[in-house]
C-alpha cells in the first residue's frame, strides 16, 4: 500500500509504478468510484467502442435473436397480408 498527500484541491499523484501496471498514460481518462469507505481509480480503455467489441461472445446472441424475431415478423406480415 502506497500513501499519497492530497493538495489543497483535494488532488493525489498516483504512483508510477501504479499506473504503469494499470495502464494509466498522461493524459488519459481513469473512473473514480467510490466503493464503501474508500475509492477505487481504474484506467477507461481509450477507445470504448473497440475494447469492449465482442466481448458478449459467449453465451446467446442479441443479433441473432432479433434477426429471427425479425424474420418470424415477416413471415407473420407476409400470411396475413398486412
Amino acid at each position: 500500500m502506497k500513501a499519497v498527500v492530497t493538495s489543497a484541491k483535494g488532488q493525489v499523484v498516483i504512483p508510477k509504478e501504479i499506473r504503469e501496471k494499470i495502464g494509466l498514460k498522461p493524459g488519459a481518462k481513469a473512473a473514480v468510484e467510490l466503493v464503501g469507505d474508500h475509492v477505487e481509480i481504474y484506467a477507461l480503455p481509450e477507445n470504448p467502442v473497440e475494447f469492449f467489441c465482442g466481448i458478449f461472445k459467449e453465451g446467446s446472441s442479441l443479433t441473432k435473436a432479433l434477426l429471427n424475431a425479425r424474420r418470424e415478423e415477416v413471415d407473420r406480415e407476409s400470411k396475413t397480408g398486412t
